[in-house]
């Protein structure tokens, strides 16, 4: 319920602060004076998209907040989702717009996105305002009104699930078709490049392998004279080799004598070891280098090979190769196995939508019977709202499987016993069609728990004994831990009300501004009284307001 509403620099509000109460009250005031903006700053809080010319002339910033109580309502569940603090008694959101366009939401003064705060604004309060006359146009709204009386979440949901899963198999069935046609165009194509790849055998690291291995033959002949140069430098007549050996025996003969020597004599023995083992190992690979023009030939045919599969299929590297290739193994699998996929998709997509078929057929027999409860409850509420003679069916067709099932509802309507019904938003005139949403709105608000109901002028077209009764639903609302609130202009309705708000304007040395405030018995006797006569109050507009007063 809301029970507080703060307003600072919103259009033509300086700054406002209201008190609601439960139950029913009303709200009045000259066209003009304000009241939509009161209803476009709460909307403004509820999640409407923001514009900064709402912004009152000269400041930086709007705010707009509420606060409500969430005591009788079961809440907690959005509040733990949403890691936010939750006060049942004092549950506050906020909105706030600044000139540069920036908006900024809260709840219970925590962050959030603007996705969140309308979510949960949804939840606690329903403005109906005049251009909400136009759902009774959509299909979508009219199946709504039906499933909340039919209470068939439990069958809605089962459908809906089925029905996903249903779409999620179409979905894929279309997409292997596809997959499938665009194979068979191309498979003879890819079939050509799987083996030619195959047939080139290609194995990880082979390239670098193969790139030395030629480098090396093609310098055989200057790799062999480098070797054999090297080795007779070490080994040959009066080589290296030879000249350590007789250093070293020259040292070693001293030893006895000089014992200095012994660490030098060991040294010059590593180094005599060393050198003879390299000049070994340079003579070996001297004798095994030799040019071999063939495999030269061999190796650089194979390079070939790779280079030219590299370039065609716009790789760097032999992993790429190998790659590629399997993913054409991977496409002719699939080629070769999609029949067999095929034909247990269509069988899983069959098996599905029978499923959804039943699941659908067990979903309208819930919307049959609330259909029928619909009928009955709305005759019964049209006919004291002066539509004596209405006739309102509710029609159920058969329709494609959708999200919602696989029923096409349509609310049909006629004001006279002569006139067959007809889809309501095309016979019905104005105030019929506000006295048929009012109606729809009080047998579906026992069902759906909302917190505040808003009817914004929803008495347009109708007056006397009809206001009178329009005011009498709205108060029955108003019960049942529920809040009402209407704004009006009409006098029948106004005197109902449990509490009464004006909003007028005034003129300032800052401009024009928008108040509202509540007005006590007596200022309400007069309120209502110039809603009767009009601007000149009269002696019998006074009394007739004190007897509105009274009945209610």
């Amino acid at each position: 319920m809301l029970n507080q509403l703060y307003i600072k620099n919103f259009t033509l509000i300086d700054e406002l602060s209201l008190e609601f109460e439960g139950g029913f009250s009303v709200i009045t005031g000259e066209t003009g004076a304000g009241k939509s903006i009161m209803l476009g700053a709460l909307g403004l809080l509820l999640g409407q998209r923001a514009d900064t010319k709402a912004i009152k002339n000269g400041c930086d910033r709007c705010v707009v907040e509420a606060h409500f109580d969430l005591s009788r309502y079961d809440f907690k569940p959005f509040f733990t989702e949403n890691d936010i603090e939750y006060d049942v008694t004092d549950c506050i959101l906020r909105r706030e717009v600044t000139s540069s366009g920036k908006s900024r939401a809260f709840i219970n003064d925590t962050p959030v996105a603007l996705t969140t705060l309308r979510e949960l604004g949804s939840q606690l309060v329903d403005i109906h305002s005049q251009h909400q006359n136009l759902l009774l146009n959509k299909e979508d709204f009219q199946l709504n009104v039906v499933d909340i009386i039919a209470d068939n979440k439990e069958e809605a949901n089962a459908y809906k699930i089925a029905y996903q899963q249903y779409r999620e198999t179409q979905s894929t069935l279309e997409q292997l078709r596809e997959q499938m046609q665009r194979n068979q165009e191309n498979e003879d194509f890819i079939r050509f490049q799987h083996n030619e790849l195959a047939e080139a055998r290609l194995v990880e690291g082979e390239q670098e392998e193969l790139e030395e291995e030629s480098n090396m033959l093609t310098h055989a002949e200057e790799i062999k004279g480098a070797l054999y140069e090297a080795d007779q430098a070490l080994s040959g007549d009066n080589g290296v080799v030879e000249l350590l050996k007789t250093a070293s025996h020259s040292l070693e003969s001293i030893r006895r004598v000089y014992a200095n020597i012994e660490e030098t004599a060991n040294r010059m023995e590593s180094c005599y070891i060393e050198l003879k083992d390299i000049a070994s190992d340079l003579s070996k690979d001297a004798e095994r280098m030799d040019f071999d023009p063939i495999r030269l030939e061999e190796v650089n045919g194979r390079l070939d090979t790779i280079y030219r599969l590299q370039q065609k299929y716009h790789v760097q590297t032999v992993s790429e190769l190998i790659e590629k290739r399997d993913c054409l193994a991977e496409q002719l699998s699939q080629i070769d196995g999609s029949d067999e996929a095929l034909q247990e998709l269509e069988q899983r997509e069959q098996e599905q939508k029978l499923a959804c078929e039943q699941l659908a057929k067990t979903l309208s027999r819930t919307r049959q019977q609330a259909a029928r409860k619909v009928e009955e409850e709305m005759s019964q509420r049209l006919i004291p709202l002066g539509i004596p003679n209405v006739r309102f069916n509710v029609q159920l067709t058969e329709k494609p499987l959708s999200a919602d099932g696989g029923d096409k509802v349509s609310f049909l309507f006629s004001a006279n016993s002569s006139t067959p019904p007809q889809p309501v938003s095309q016979v019905a005139s104005g105030g019929e069609i506000a006295r048929v949403m009012l109606a729809l709105k009080a047998m579906i608000s026992g069902m759906v728990k909302l917190p505040t109901i808003i009817f914004d002028e929803i008495d347009t077209g109708v007056s006397g004994k009809v206001a009178e009764m329009m005011a009498k639903i709205m108060e029955e609302m108003g019960h049942n831990n529920r809040q009402v609130i209407s704004i009006t202009h009409l006098p029948q309705i106004a005197a109902r009300g449990r509490s009464h708000y004006k909003v007028y304007k005034e003129e300032t040395v800052d401009g024009t501004v928008s108040s509202t405030r509540r007005l006590n018995d007596e200022e309400r006797v007069t309120e209502i009284a110039q809603m009767l006569s009009g601007s000149n109050i009269t002696t019998a507009a006074i009394k007739n307001a004190e007897e509105l007063l009274k009945k209610s």
